[in-house]
């Protein structure tokens, strides 16, 4: 039996809500992406230019810190959940997925957005982990169990 993993970083608790019931579906460990410095609605204000999040975005290499690291390691299947900012994932995402080791494991990204596609996500998470990454799923907050289990389905895990 293969070992699960859901990580997922949420600011607004739509990512939250999907990976939590993902984690579930797959008899999945659960693990929250959370920055030690929790973004506010100020830093997260994609119009200003100056804002946290928007000076973090233009910076590929940001690495925020987070509050708590995976303290398990061995998984086969990485299931990694966030919003698309910026058509990409948040910079706290990049500093999990830099900060531990996935070799052998196969990373599965999904996003929570609106309407913004996952673009070249699946591919810079590939490069920033050098493991095996399938393409991801981009998916509105709102996912029933039964969707995700024909996703899950339809991977291969």
């Amino acid at each position: 039996m293969s070992k699960k993993l859901v990580a997922y970083f949420s600011v607004s608790g739509v990512t939250e809500k999907v990976a939590k019931e993902l984690a579930k579906v797959e008899n999945a460990d659960l693990f929250a992406i959370t920055p030690v410095q929790p973004y506010t609605k100020e830093d997260l204000d994609y119009t200003n230019p100056n804002s946290r999040s928007s000076v973090e975005m233009k910076d590929l290499n940001c690495r925020p810190a987070l509050s708590a690291k995976l303290s398990e390691t061995g998984y086969d299947t990485v299931f990694v959940g966030f919003p698309i900012w910026w058509g990409r994932e948040p910079s706290a995402v990049d500093t999990f997925l830099t900060e531990n080791d996935f070799t052998g494991a196969k990373i599965i990204p999904f996003c929570t957005s609106g309407g913004s596609p996952i673009g070249s996500t699946c591919k810079r998470i590939a490069e920033l982990t050098g493991a095996e990454t399938e393409t991801g799923l981009r998916m509105g907050g709102d996912i029933s169990e039964e969707e995700l289990k024909v996703w899950t389905a339809g991977l291969d895990l």
